[in-house]
């Protein structure tokens, strides 16, 4: 568990997300009594400005979903047949796992075996821990002998146990795997140029859509300056969503159409969970961060630093399908989904990072400096206070107000239910999509279910606090006060 920062400054930007949340919260609830029409006439403008951004926010939805039928249409391996260079790029595909079974882990290995891309030129590497070595020893003993010879190369590496200035988990994995494996490309492939190496981290569970590596290599070599770009794949949480519980559902593809939201819209994008990018880039900044939890995202403001802001992220609009949390009861899959909600909130650990970093660097614009600051903040604080504000400090001043004669007062409760009406298209919207994107349902599962994926959206004011506001509420409060997270692995199981 790493230290909380010791200089002053950066000790307040881990603090103010948390401060913001609950200044925001007790001034609502104290002018609720003293001045209830101040936080009416608020809650007005904010339930009116949430639902133009919940619009706004479903017109990039649908603008990505048509992307994405786009691109599942076309044969990206065809197209490399005309693209210059494509022949040399070789895909690492690193695999840090702890404690998964082998069915899991073979699933991911066919999945890439079975993709269109060459296998010839597709490294696979699994990362075990010293913490569970000898069951993972056996794992690979079974993955070598179906895919030893499949891959140009199948290898694994073991990442130990208490090593200094690192936290256990993905990112310290990841780490280790990226060292070894420089070692092993100098020496056994010298060969092959750092620019024509592209790197997928993927969690343990990830299954690449068959043309994933095709659109990555059609990308890379068409994209302006490839090593200076991370790129993202939508990522659906949908490997077995037939038999998750509903808010697991929901919260599985709320995330997906949070990324649709944001896969258009670059100055917002950075990367999540398993996605690709630069050997050079990992090189550069020498891997991936070991003492935090968000590695994925953090990855890139690494990038983003190191080259002086000239970085950024292309969208891929393709999937990549993982796992939706489960446990072995209903009450089990809640508290995995609140573990991975705040663990996944706890990118507010970004905000001290990227000020810092901002400020011992005069050569990015302060355009783009302010951009990322703001989203960032803006971000957290809507992820936290917004299901809240709407859905239950939105009726304390009318409760407080009740009886008087002002006519604003009487007109609130009207008001307050038709933006709340209207702002029902989004999760319309949302409902539709939601069932275009499943996989073909199991035999085992009944047909009615199809009528449930959709009725399981009426949810969403719930889970939209349980499952969105609390767990952020927890992680920058957990922030603010120095009580930091570890790494919570999410249980695989199908």
């Amino acid at each position: 568990m790493r230290e909380p920062y010791t200089y002053g400054s950066m000790r307040f930007w881990e603090m103010f997300p948390g401060l913001l949340v609950w200044g925001t919260f007790s001034i609502a609830l104290i002018l609720s009594f003293f001045q209830p029409l101040w936080v009416i006439i608020f809650i007005i403008v904010f339930d009116l400005l949430w639902l133009f951004r919940v619009l706004y926010f479903n017109i990039f939805v649908v603008i990505s979903w048509n992307r994405y039928r786009q691109a599942n249409k076309t044969d990206w391996q065809s197209k490399l047949s005309s693209i210059e260079g494509s022949d040399r790029i070789v895909h690492m595909i690193l695999l840090p796992t702890y404690k998964e079974g082998y069915e899991i882990i073979r699933s991911t290995l066919r999945s890439l075996k079975d993709n269109r891309f060459s296998n010839s030129r597709m490294m696979v590497v699994l990362g075990g821990e010293e913490a569970d070595q000898e069951a993972f020893q056996k794992i690979v003993r079974r993955a070598e002998q179906e895919f030893g010879s499949v891959f140009k190369y199948f290898g694994s590496t073991v990442h130990p146990k208490g090593l200094p200035d690192e936290i256990p988990g993905k990112g310290s994995n990841l780490s280790w795997m990226g060292h070894t494996m420089e070692k092993i490309l100098a020496t056994q492939f010298p060969e092959v140029q750092d620019e024509d190496v592209v790197v997928s981290a993927f969690d343990i569970d990830t299954i690449a859509h068959p043309q994933y590596f095709s659109y990555l290599t059609y990308l890379y070599c068409t994209v302006e300056d490839p090593t200076h770009s991370s790129y993202q794949p939508i990522a659906l949480f949908s490997n077995n969503i037939w038999s998750a519980s509903a808010p697991v559902r929901i919260g599985a593809f709320g995330t997906t159409f949070w990324l649709f939201g944001e896969l258009t819209r670059s100055e917002r994008l950075w990367t999540f969970s398993s996605h690709s990018m630069p050997w050079k880039m990992l090189k550069d900044v020498r891997f991936w961060q070991k003492d935090i939890v968000s590695e994925d995202s953090r990855i890139f403001m690494q990038a983003f630093l190191h080259y002086h802001g000239d970085y950024r992220v292309t969208p891929m609009f393709l999937p990549v399908s993982m796992d939706a949390v489960t446990g072995k009861t209903y009450w089990e899959s809640m508290k995995a989904l609140y573990i991975q909600m705040r663990r996944w909130a706890w990118g507010v650990e970004h905000l001290p990072y990227v000020i810092d970093g901002f400020k011992r660097d005069p050569l990015i614009s302060k355009r783009k400096k302010f951009q990322y600051v703001f989203n960032h903040i803006e971000g957290m604080f809507t992820w936290a206070t917004a299901p809240i504000i709407m859905f239950v400090l939105g009726w304390l001043p009318l409760w407080v107000a009740k009886g008087e004669t002002n006519a604003l007062i009487q007109a609130a409760p009207f008001t307050l239910e038709q933006l709340m009406q209207f702002a029902m298209v989004g999760i319309f919207v949302s409902a539709m999509m939601s069932l275009t994107l499943l996989p073909a349902r199991p035999s085992q599962v009944r047909r009615h279910t199809w009528l449930v994926m959709g009725l399981q959206w009426l949810l969403l004011p719930v889970t939209f606090i349980v499952f969105g506001s609390f767990p952020a509420i927890d992680a920058q409060t957990r922030l603010m006060i120095g009580k930091y997270l570890g790494f919570q692995v999410t249980k695989k199981a199908r």
